[in-house]
């Protein structure tokens, strides 16, 4: 690794600084009443990682039920429902819809922008309470005798169902709801009218354009939501006719309603998960990204191809054989615009000087799971192998593929990414990639083994099943308690830096965004002096600083500010 002298008046400064976000005032009064956007985001990310925990523990529960025949560690198969539906809806509501856009996205905006805040942080903060309004909603349902409707409350059984905690939960989502329109609203404002002089709409990171797409989808889609569960209420509570069909409804159309909004959300879970990975290809490999506008037009070509597939959830509900196919092709076209991003992700490596650190770990688990989701869904985009693998654990697999093991390993890169400008503190590389390849390995044999259960027709969400599926289920639970340990290990491995980690630089990995441009962890407005806007992806500048142990930024060698720099003088 070369080491260049440069001007320290050309440098940017990597010192922290002792006033920052965290230490800038103390008190929980404080904290629960900031209008300090990245307080704000390490609030929500908190919230969604203690979510996580709870998930994750009802996602053992069952797989632990599962390793034999019958009852395991519960008595009937009440118990197993209403375990799998809290487990579903506490990860799709409470953790893998909110953690990249409201948690990562809260922090990181507007550094990226280099604004000082969102454009509304009042109803920044309000989004958030709303959250944890939501949240405690779905808590008390558990105190009014849980539910087990599933996580998509399917009528007629969620408007029949003697369970006292639905209405509690649907409130509670309902609830959730409106707090991602606001924090969309919220996002597509700040980013329209805070960027600054310089960067124009093909400049901005492309975790901006993917944070921008998601925060369209959050504002046009998630009304239908609220509007759905509100009438499951008004149903459930009045006895007004409108899914359940002996009160003259009809609960195919609670089914178009229902995923109207919810195929969408799986691209408010997958979008930002992708502009993390673009930005953690780019960076960790020290190359310009390849096909930037290719990758920027995708984003917004997935959201807007996210509002016309979702009848492929309904190929067995009695759609017309019209309807069915043209949904099915629909659900094909989605494949290029992100066939497009895993091409352009792949080139960026190809020649790139690649570190194998952590974030850079856990892109390439995202590209190897990403891919295996994204190909078994062409089986389920099929119609006549949809009939037969529909409501096995094949989509299981398939849904744990693409939210999971594409979504959630995305968020974890970013957040190893980020955590050193979060905490101003760096972790263990070793531990931090060590859990990694546990949580990839745990991963594949757990959900793996499941495509190979639903093709042998194994249905999903039962309590019982035949003796033949046994070693399917014993195999897939040993993954799951094998990636169980890997997500402790990484806990163990962030927490302990806050403590034990040396101290971080403001550019450790030789990013050119502009959040690399401040202290870590950033002061209060986040800028001591007016951030430069450039090429976010042009590293021929970003040099190795040896005293800093950190990437600086050397003016001297910009093309930007002088055209006698030399070109493409690679990443450090």
């Amino acid at each position: 690794m070369t080491t260049i002298n440069a001007n320290p008046d050309a440098v940017l400064d990597t010192h922290a600084s002792s006033d920052n976000y965290l230490t800038h005032s103390r008190g929980f009064l404080s904290w629960a009443l900031t209008l300090d956007h990245k307080r704000i985001g390490v609030m929500y990310l908190v919230g969604v990682l203690t979510s996580f925990l709870v998930g994750g523990i009802f996602a053992l529960l069952l797989r632990t039920e599962l390793l034999t025949p019958g009852a395991t560690i519960t008595a009937d198969a009440n118990t197993y429902n209403q375990w799998f539906t809290l487990h579903g809806a506490i990860m799709v509501f409470l953790v893998i819809i909110p953690s990249i856009p409201a948690a990562m996205g809260n922090f990181v905006l507007p550094i990226m922008l280099g604004a000082k805040d969102v454009a509304f942080p009042r109803l920044n903060l309000f989004s958030f309470w709303l959250w944890v309004g939501g949240a405690l909603f779905a808590v008390f349902s558990l105190w009014r005798g849980a539910f087990d409707t599933g996580w998509t409350f399917y009528v007629p059984y969620s408007t029949t169902t003697e369970m006292g905690g639905v209405v509690p939960v649907v409130v509670g989502v309902f609830i959730l709801g409106f707090s991602s329109i606001f924090t969309g609203m919220n996002f597509v404002v700040t980013i329209h009218k805070l960027r600054p002089p310089g960067m124009t709409w093909f400049r901005m990171p492309l975790f901006l354009w993917a944070i921008y797409s998601t925060a369209l989808i959050q504002v046009l889609a998630t009304p239908v939501l609220a509007i759905t569960l509100l009438l499951l209420i008004v149903e459930r509570t009045i006895g007004i006719g409108i899914f359940t069909p002996s009160l003259g409804g009809d609960p195919v159309l609670f089914q178009h309603f229902f995923w109207f909004y919810s195929h969408p959300a799986v691209y408010i879970m997958i979008l930002p998960g992708m502009g993390i990975i673009s930005e953690l290809f780019a960076v960790h490999s020290h190359r310009h990204i390849f096909g930037y506008r290719f990758i920027a037009y995708s984003s917004v070509a997935i959201a807007i191809f996210s509002f016309l597939v979702w009848g492929h959830h309904m190929f067995v509900s009695g759609q017309s054989v019209l309807i069915n196919t043209i949904f099915s092709a629909i659900s094909f076209s989605v494949a290029i615009p992100s066939a497009v991003k895993v091409f352009n992700w792949t080139a960026t490596l190809y020649k790139g000087n690649i570190s194998l650190t952590t974030p850079m770990f856990y892109a390439l688990s995202f590209l190897v799971l990403f891919t295996i989701g994204g190909l078994t869904g062409i089986h389920l985009a099929t119609l006549n192998t949809d009939v037969h693998l529909h409501d096995t654990y094949f989509v299981v697999a398939h849904f744990h593929y693409v939210m999971m093991g594409s979504a959630l390993i995305a968020m974890i890169g970013g957040l190893h990414h980020w955590w050193p400008k979060m905490t101003g503190r760096m972790y263990n590389e070793t531990l931090g990639s060590l859990a990694c390849i546990i949580i990839f390995v745990g991963f594949n044999i757990t959900f793996f083994t499941q495509f190979m259960l639903g093709s042998h027709g194994m249905p999903r969400r039962y309590y019982d099943y035949k003796p033949e599926y046994q070693s399917y289920h014993v195999i897939s639970t040993i993954g799951s308690y094998v990636m169980a340990s890997g997500f402790l290990l990484t806990a163990w491995c962030l927490l302990s830096s806050i403590w034990l980690g040396r101290r971080a630089p403001a550019n450790p990995w030789g990013g050119r965004s502009l959040e690399w441009q401040c202290p870590s962890p950033p002061p209060h407005d986040n800028f001591p002096v007016q951030p430069r806007v450039g090429d976010c992806y042009d590293f021929s500048c970003v040099v190795w600083k040896e005293e800093e142990q950190g990437y600086i930024v050397d003016r001297s060698l910009d093309p930007e500010l002088n055209p006698n720099a030399p070109k493409r003088a690679g990443a450090h």
